[in-house]
């Protein structure tokens, strides 16, 4: 199906030509992590060839990849900090503001998308902003979301990361109006061609575990059932696709990916933007612990699950095995 590209997509050759001249390596984006300690990288329990990176390692790993075919990144950072109000999520100097400049610079041509949300910033690690005062209490399951606030603050991040130079904001925190409202604040603030890659259908699934641990984005209590979707819930699932595409989202993702293939070609169905897929941290942990384990092929089961992606209509994959191809 021929991709629907808007106007923001054509007035960025860069963007536009990626989306354009697919292939099988541009169609792979890596996710990458940077932390503002000194110590270049950080290995993960749990998470095996996925690190923290410094800002100057993290430039360097994403030149790497460009060199050698890779086209996109998906970048998150760790806090030096954390508050009720997520503050450090939208500082100039914090580890993905000046992990994008620093990319940038070195590789200007690389597509540099960032993950924009609160749960690594906030001190109880959810996605949004509270009034109620919790104090780590973990009798709390949920707490009562403010959306005005939450909604400014991931437009605050969504224009710091923007000003750094990100190509593409990533919505994530699932908040209702999250698109518009990130829409408008880049609008106003002269970002009208920064594009929106919106997590438009994000399940409340068991395969998150490994990035928590990177990302230090773990909630400190209760679980994220309350705002993202339950894994038998697809009716709510194609609502909130459509909601993402009615608020002017560039290109849709459907995460986690294997296990909502459905998810996936329901959606191909609706839009012919740009659709992509996030196979997690615990998607690629496990194949490579069975792989480990000599009990998968690695290289072939990657080959039919990345298949399976693309026939069930994603455009493009998020993956940490993107720099392993």
């Amino acid at each position: 199906m021929p991709l629907t590209l808007n106007s923001r997509f054509r007035s960025q050759p860069l963007v536009s030509n990626w989306l354009n001249s697919l292939n099988v390596k541009s169609r792979l984006i890596l996710p990458l992590f940077a932390h503002l300690g000194k110590q270049e990288k950080i290995t993960i329990h749990g998470f095996p060839e996925v690190f923290r990176y410094s800002i100057s390692a993290i430039a360097k790993k994403a030149q790497n990849f460009y060199k050698n075919g890779g086209r996109a990144i998906f970048l998150f950072g760790v806090p030096l900090k954390k508050d009720s109000n997520g503050t450090e999520s939208y500082s100039d100097q914090n580890a993905v503001t000046q992990a994008i400049r620093a990319i940038k610079k070195k590789c200007p041509k690389l597509i540099v998308i960032t993950d924009v949300c609160l749960c690594a910033y906030t001190n109880h690690g959810h996605c949004f902003i509270t009034n109620s005062k919790f104090e780590n209490n973990n009798q709390l399951t949920h707490l009562p979301i403010d959306l005005k606030s939450t909604l400014n603050t991931l437009g605050k991040i969504a224009l710091a990361h923007a000003q750094a130079g990100a190509d593409f904001v990533a919505p994530s925190s699932m908040t209702a109006g999250r698109v518009k409202s990130i829409r408008q604040t880049l609008d106003t603030n002269g970002f009208k061609q920064t594009l929106i890659f919106d997590y438009s259908a994000k399940f409340c699934s068991a395969f998150f575990g490994p990035f928590r641990t990177v990302a230090n984005s773990a909630p400190a209590f209760g679980d994220r059932s309350n705002y993202q979707i339950a894994p038998n819930d697809s009716k709510r699932a194609l609502v909130e696709i459509q909601k993402s595409i009615k608020e002017g989202a560039d290109i849709l993702m459907i995460k986690p990916a294997l296990p909502y293939l459905d998810i996936i070609a329901q959606a191909r169905k609706m839009s012919k933007l740009p659709l992509a897929a996030y196979q997690v941290s615990g998607e690629y942990a496990m194949l490579k612990s069975a792989s480990k384990a000599k009990i998968l092929d690695e290289k072939k089961a990657l080959v039919e699950i990345f298949t399976s992606i693309y026939r069930s209509g994603a455009d493009l994959i998020i993956t940490y095995f993107a720099d392993k191809i």
